[in-house]
């Protein structure tokens, strides 16, 4: 639905004119999305009402549920009929470098340099993201969402499919907690066999996951303990910079094996390839399996001592290897300033507000002192903190939905400790990365979000297209047949006409040119 925020204004016949004026404040139209369980009428929500009194800027909101947002922004951004801005825009650097280049929307740049001083500073601490930020061409067209949680390895986006085995059953059966790849293979076996879950039936499932390249919940984790390992992206990078890709060196190879040998002693989920996250998540309830890969196991098995993370394993060489996702809190299209805009102070001096650091975590979680609901945080005036509250049972993402902004933000790593503290569940598996994988992750880089041109975008995107469901859909085979070292050869000849040498070069140059290179 589309709304006009007015907040019983007189001014709310002009929502859909040019930047006017809220009695004697300056007010701009803007353009958003939010949660279904949030306010029609932005302008209801307690942090934008802060932000009014604290800025003296009044919007005027055009509002849509997030499912009908997409469509409705790009229909706006197609007709011409555009608000001063796009905030919690969504746009896809595809989008970004269209409407530069045809001027609707503008360059950032000197706004930034000149009136943002907050934003600056984010710059400032974290130079990083400045390279992030900047198109092709040397502009900036839009403002970011940084959420930091973990700095360099002990980033919370580290590993993501984290390996969860079932130490009931180990307990059960008298077995160690596994640390080689061969000593995991026994260990599976005597789930199959000695029915632990001990109902008298063998419907235990040892091994489970969703077949995917390095997704959430993928057995590609394993793929460390034979070589540089596997991410969902595909992309590796060497501690001399040379950027790889995952699915074309030996270590794959013998990976892959390995998931033979276990496909046919019976140990993988029969459903490993058709499976659903729900149908995933109903079978992780059932008491049925004895090793499975998720982000977090509170969303699988539950927030219990039945399982716990599976170290990194020792493989048939003596490597042992955690591979590092590309994985950063960081999204770059997040606010966009058409060139409709007449008033670029008050839009200026409204987006340097977002990146005030207490004003940043608000948006992103949820507030405090909303005596109308329950709050996310409590402001500790002594300490000028803001303290996660405990949830009492409410799912985080629902509260979120309703109180929370989203849009441009930095919630830096330095913030945790002096601006906010770090949630409870974020806490816990920062923990357990630190403690659990941390001491194993080889490599030093990680491949950085490069802003690609038009044309580089384009075919990176094709080339993706045809190259990553053939590395798939091999892999499935191979897991199945063991023809791997047969058709190895072939394998590699078909990456390279599928393009994977293009790919690599214009990866390469990407991240050079991120590096200043």
């Amino acid at each position: 639905m589309a709304v006009t925020g007015c907040s019983g204004n007189s001014n709310s016949k002009n929502a859909d004119s040019a930047s006017g004026s809220s009695g004697s404040k300056p007010t701009l139209n803007f353009m958003t999305q939010s949660n279904v369980l949030a306010p029609v009428d932005p302008n209801e929500k307690l942090i934008f009402k802060r932000m009014e009194e604290k800025t003296g800027i009044h919007i005027n909101w055009k509002n849509y549920t997030n499912d009908v947002f997409a469509e409705k922004r790009n229909l706006a951004l197609a007709t011409g009929e555009l608000p001063d801005a796009i905030f919690d825009a969504g746009l896809a650097d595809f989008d970004l470098l269209k409407l530069a280049k045809d001027g609707t929307i503008i360059p950032l740049d000197d706004i930034i340099e000149n009136q943002m001083p907050n934003f600056k500073k984010v710059l400032e601490q974290a130079p990083q993201y400045k390279a992030m930020i900047t198109a092709p061409d040397g502009h900036i067209y839009s403002l970011p969402w940084i959420e930091e949680l973990g700095a360099d390895k002990e980033s919370i986006h580290t590993v993501n499919n984290i390996p969860w085995i079932n130490v009931e059953w180990l307990k059960k059966l008298g077995l160690k907690m596994p640390t080689t790849t061969e000593e995991l293979k026994q260990v599976l076996i005597a789930f199959k066999t000695k029915d632990p879950n001990g109902n008298g039936k063998a419907d235990e499932i040892p091994l489970s996951f969703i077949n995917t390249n390095g997704g959430g919940e993928d057995i590609g984790f394993l793929f460390g303990s034979f070589g540089p390992g596997l991410n969902w992206d595909m992309t590796l990078v060497s501690d001399d910079g040379k950027v790889n890709f995952a699915a074309n060196n030996d270590g794959f190879k013998e990976g892959v094996k390995y998931f033979n040998e276990l496909y046919k002693e019976g140990l993988i989920d029969v459903e490993y390839m058709t499976q659903d996250w729900n149908t995933y998540i109903a079978k992780g309830k059932e008491d049925v399996y004895g090793l499975y890969f998720t982000w977090d196991k509170a969303n699988v098995t539950g927030a219990n001592d039945k399982y716990e993370p599976m170290p990194a394993l020792v493989g048939p060489t003596g490597l042992k290897n955690v591979a590092r996702t590309n994985g950063m809190g960081f999204d770059r299209g997040r606010m966009v300033v058409t060139k409709e805009n007449k008033d670029l102070e008050a839009t200026a001096k409204w987006m340097d507000q977002l990146y005030d650091p207490l004003q940043s975590v608000q948006n992103n979680w949820g507030t405090y002192g909303d005596d109308t609901q329950q709050n996310i945080f409590e402001f500790d005036e002594s300490t000028q903190m803001l303290k996660h509250l405990p949830l009492e049972g409410t799912a985080p993402g629902e509260l979120r939905g309703k109180t929370s902004v989203g849009g441009p933000l930095a919630i830096l790593d330095s913030y945790y400790g002096s601006v906010t503290t770090k949630p409870d569940d974020a806490a816990w598996r920062l923990d357990v990365l630190k403690k659990v994988y941390v001491p194993d992750v080889k490599a030093k880089n990680i491949y950085p979000r490069v802003f690609f041109s038009l044309e580089d975008a384009e075919r990176l995107s094709a080339i993706e297209a045809d190259l990553f469901p053939y590395v798939l859909r091999k892999r499935t085979e191979w897991t199945e047949n063991g023809k791997v070292d047969k058709e190895w050869d072939e394998y590699l000849k078909e990456l390279d006409r599928l393009g994977l040498q293009e790919y690599l070069t214009i990866k390469q140059a990407g991240y050079d040119r991120n590096a200043g290179k």
